[in-house]
């Protein structure tokens, strides 16, 4: 039985807002991981048992102390690391390998066509756009929080919790 459709459709709907503020930006607002945080609790808590919930809480506190050493060596951003911990818990255990596979495909893919696209000067058009320059830039970093975010929407339909919530 489908619990309430705007709980269940935050999930998909804070993906493609931490991707677009990730690639405008190159952060990823404290606001959007907290708020996928919360609405897992209100979901879950109506969807799955107290067992299955420690379970994906588990598999965020893993996830966050892992993406935290990550980040204190500066392999990734903050934003990236809260992002991906948040999302570990709508992943689960059943669920978090197949997302970091996917993770790291679509990363590998953006990383490339990042260098690709540096590699070649911007267009005149395209220099104006300050978020688009920005990319350009060959200091500037990867937004890899896109990457998260398309891996999180790819294995979403997979999770403990949507076969719950939709069932």
């Amino acid at each position: 039985m489908l619990l309430n459709p705007f709980i269940a459709a935050m999930f998909p709907g804070s993906m493609v807002l931490s991707a677009s503020m990730d690639f405008l930006t190159m952060t990823i607002p404290n606001p959007i991981p907290a708020a996928l945080t919360l609405g897992y609790f209100v979901l879950a808590a109506g969807c799955l048992s107290p067992q299955a919930i420690l379970y994906d809480v588990s598999c965020g506190f893993t996830i966050l102390v892992m993406t935290f050493a990550m980040f204190t060596f500066r392999w990734i951003g903050g934003g990236d690391a809260k992002l991906a911990a948040a999302t570990a818990l709508w992943m689960g255990w059943g669920s978090i390998l197949d997302y970091g596979v996917a993770a790291s495909l679509c990363g590998g893919l953006l990383t490339l066509g990042l260098l690709m696209a540096r590699a070649r000067p911007l267009p005149t058009i395209f220099a104006q756009i300050p978020g688009v320059a920005r990319l350009h830039d060959r200091e500037s970093g990867v937004p890899y929080g896109i990457a998260l975010a398309v891996a999180g929407l790819i294995e979403y339909p997979h999770t403990q919790i949507w076969a719950a919530a939709f069932s």
